[in-house]
């Protein structure tokens, strides 16, 4: 597997609260990262990293996970595991009180991808049958998108676009999707946060996908197409692609 992960403050914000990363188990599966955090002052990078830095270490120093069932079980109780500590962690700490993220995660074997996530970052395939997010929003506005209330067209522009429904860190416990796909050679999964999804196209995120380059000139290629439409947020960008070639890292 190749893997490239990158993160960048934007053009607007004053730091990054987004964190994430890309990790290599001993067994040669890959666990993929996104967090997008918020919060007052700086509770929100406390929040993305502390969630980076959770589940890196679960996984890491986790057994082989082989089957799909195994590895949504470890997604499951990971993501928990987090939002617990994070709940535990803003209570007592003052300064973090309100603090939460979104996360999505990715868990690449050769023969699956487990994807698990809360809030609005983002997972997305590249295969034979095209381009697709596999993530739903976890959005006041998706909801009304998805009960009809609104078009995506109205989407796009909604003044409550960036209310979410669910996020990790402000209730003690938390719902999480959690789904497994079958991928193979020369598929991708894109992970990002709304700072490259709310400016960068589906049909431009697969253009870009889809391209010989670098893997991890694809990933500046988002960033830059992301800054260069206002940056007003942080952009975060991971991409695993299946390959049987040498490793490649980001």
């Amino acid at each position: 597997m190749k893997f490239a992960f990158n993160s960048s403050v934007g053009k607007v914000r004053p730091h990054n609260e987004d964190s994430g990363g890309i990790f290599q188990h001993p067994t040669g599966a890959v666990l993929a990262v996104v967090a997008d955090g918020m919060g007052g002052h700086q509770a929100g990078d406390v929040a993305s990293q502390m969630t980076n830095d959770i589940l890196k270490d679960r996984w890491l120093s986790t057994s082989e996970l082989s089957k799909p069932t195994e590895v949504e079980t470890w997604i499951n109780e990971s993501i928990q595991a987090v939002n617990k500590s994070l709940f535990i962690h803003a209570k007592e700490n003052r300064e973090c009180q309100g603090m939460g993220t979104t996360v999505v995660v990715a868990v690449c074997t050769k023969e699956f991808v487990s994807l698990g996530h809360v809030g609005d970052s983002r997972g997305y395939l590249l295969n034979n049958c095209g381009f697709q997010q596999k993530t739903s929003d976890h959005s006041l506005v998706n909801e009304l998108v998805r009960t009809g209330q609104i078009t995506e067209e109205q989407a796009e522009h909604h003044p409550r676009k960036n209310v979410l429904l669910r996020a990790l860190g402000t209730e003690p416990s938390i719902k999480i999707d959690v789904e497994t796909i079958d991928w193979e050679e020369n598929n991708a999964i894109l992970l990002c946060s709304d700072g490259l999804s709310n400016k960068v196209m589906d049909h431009e995120l697969e253009e870009i996908l889809s391209m010989s380059q670098n893997i991890n000139e694809k990933v500046e290629k988002l960033i830059e197409m992301a800054n260069e439409r206002g940056g007003e947020d942080n952009i975060t960008v991971a991409i695993v692609h299946y390959s049987h070639d040498r490793q490649e890292r980001g």
